[in-house]
C-alpha cells in the first residue's frame, strides 16, 4: 500500500510513502562510499571480460586482450616439469627393463610415474588398487595368464588382449561348448573342475568328467588343468577366477565361453609411460 511521503518525527527521516500494516519504510539513502564501491566492481567486472577470456561464442570464447589462458599456463608447467625430467623419462624409454636396477634412480622415476599412469588409464577396469574385479585382472596376485615377467608385462600393456586395433596383440579364445558338448557333459566337465580346484563336487560325474576334460579342455589347459601362459589359458587347480569359480560361473563359462578385450596401449602412450607402467605393476607384489 502507497501513501504519500511523509517525515518520520522519530528518525527525522522521509519515509518512501509505503505502509505495510501499520509498518512505514524510511527512505534512507545508501552511503556514498557503499555505492561508489559498488560501481566500482560493476566496471571491474565489465573491464575483466575484456581482458580475460570470458564472453562465450560458437566455438569456445573471446580470448581476452591480455591473452591470458589457464590452459596454456598448465601446459607450459607441465612442459617445464617434463624439460626437467627428460634425461630420467628418455634413459627409462631406452632400458632393458630385466636388468633395470632396483637402486637405478630411473627404476624409481619409472615407478613413480607408472602410478599416475595407472590411475589415469588402467584403474577403471582394474581398479584404483589394482584389485580387479569379475572379469579384469587381479595385478597383486602371482596368477598371470599371459605371464607376469616385466617384458610379458610390457608386451601386454603395449599390444593389448584380443583386440582388432594391434596386429600383435595377444590372442586366446574359448569356444562356447554350448554346440560342441550335450548339457549332461557340461555338468559333468564342470564337477570334474570344482574336483581339480578343491572344491565340494559331484564325485561320480568329475569321474565321467575327466574323460570329457581330456578330450575337449586339456589342449589349452593341460592335463592337469594347470592352464598354459603360452596360450593365455588360466590355470584351473588354484583359487583364481577371473569370472567366478562356484558351479554356475563354471557353467556358464563352459557353456557360453568368456572374451575379455583390453585396448592396446603401445599407441597412446609414450614409451617411457609404457616401461613406467610396467614397473608399477610389476612392483605391486604379483609380478613374477
Amino acid at each position: 500500500m502507497s501513501n504519500p511521503a511523509e517525515h518520520d518525527p522519530v528518525t527525522g527521516t522521509d519515509t518512501t510513502g509505503h505502509d505495510w500494516d501499520g509498518i512505514r519504510e524510511l527512505n534512507t539513502p545508501l552511503p556514498r562510499w557503499w555505492l561508489w564501491t559498488f560501481y566500482l566492481t560493476i566496471f571491474w567486472g565489465i573491464g575483466y571480460t575484456f581482458a580475460y577470456p570470458a564472453w562465450p561464442l560458437l566455438q569456445g570464447a573471446t580470448p581476452g586482450l591480455l591473452g591470458y589462458s589457464t590452459r596454456g599456463e598448465v601446459a607450459a608447467e607441465i612442459a617445464a616439469v617434463d624439460a626437467r625430467n627428460a634425461e630420467l623419462a628418455g634413459r627409462l624409454a631406452s632400458a632393458d627393463l630385466a636388468t633395470l636396477a632396483r637402486d637405478d634412480p630411473a627404476y624409481h622415476f619409472g615407478v613413480a610415474g607408472g602410478a599416475a599412469v595407472f590411475r589415469a588409464n588402467c584403474s577403471q577396469c582394474h581398479g584404483a588398487g589394482a584389485a580387479g574385479a569379475p572379469g579384469y585382472p587381479n595385478l597383486l596376485d602371482d596368477a598371470w595368464l599371459w605371464g607376469g615377467t616385466p617384458e610379458a608385462i610390457e608386451y601386454t600393456v603395449r599390444h593389448g588382449i584380443r583386440n582388432e586395433t594391434d596386429e600383435d596383440a595377444r590372442w586366446s579364445e574359448m569356444p562356447a561348448f554350448k554346440d560342441i558338448l550335450e548339457k549332461t557333459d557340461i555338468t559333468a566337465v564342470v564337477e570334474y573342475v570344482l574336483s581339480i580346484s578343491q572344491q565340494d563336487n559331484d564325485a561320480a560325474l568329475a569321474a565321467i568328467g575327466q574323460d570329457i576334460f581330456a578330450d575337449n579342455c586339456s589342449s589349452c589347459h593341460g592335463a592337469a588343468g594347470r592352464g598354459d601362459q603360452q596360450q593365455g589359458a588360466p590355470d584351473l587347480t588354484d583359487a583364481i577366477w577371473l569370472y567366478g569359480g562356484d558351479r554356475d560361473a563354471l557353467t556358464h563359462t563352459v557353456r557360453y565361453a568368456r572374451f575379455g578385450v583390453m585396448p592396446p596401449w603401445g599407441g597412446r602412450l609414450s614409451e617411457d609411460e609404457i616401461k613406467a607402467v610396467t614397473l608399477y605393476v610389476h612392483q605391486l607384489g604379483g609380478g613374477e
